[in-house]
């Protein structure tokens, strides 16, 4: 069982920074790929970005430029650079796992789920 851990979240004005982390514990983890999701009231979850043990990242095209994706190895743990952010940008942030290196933002290939965190973006 894999537990994680997001954290980071909160309130900020448009044009302002959020980083998040996602720490993910409960195993040893030689290979794995983790990401970003996001889902804003009445839409559908959506990824934004992954990275696996190897250091290989995909990102969804509208966020790319302004969000960064990195991971910490030697910690398990995956950060979220969020940079200009707008109001759009608010919802509830998910971060996911699963083993087996090989970025991607179908939702299907993760196994294991955070709970989220809230990112609201307003003046």
């Amino acid at each position: 069982q894999v537990q994680l851990v997001e954290s980071g979240g909160g309130l900020v004005q448009p044009g302002g920074s959020l980083r998040l982390s996602c720490a993910a514990s409960g195993d040893s983890f030689s290979s794995y790929l983790m990401g970003w999701f996001r889902q804003a009231p009445g839409k559908e979850r959506e990824g934004i970005a992954s990275v696996d043990s190897d250091g290989a990242t995909t990102y969804r095209a509208p966020t790319m430029g302004r969000f960064t994706i990195s991971r910490d190895n030697a910690k398990t743990t995956i950060f979220l650079q969020m940079n200009s952010l707008k109001p759009e940008d608010t919802a509830t942030y998910y971060c996911a796992f699963r083993r087996g290196s090989g970025p991607t933002l179908r939702q299907s290939a993760f196994d294991y789920w955070g709970q989220g965190t809230q990112v609201t973006v307003s003046s």
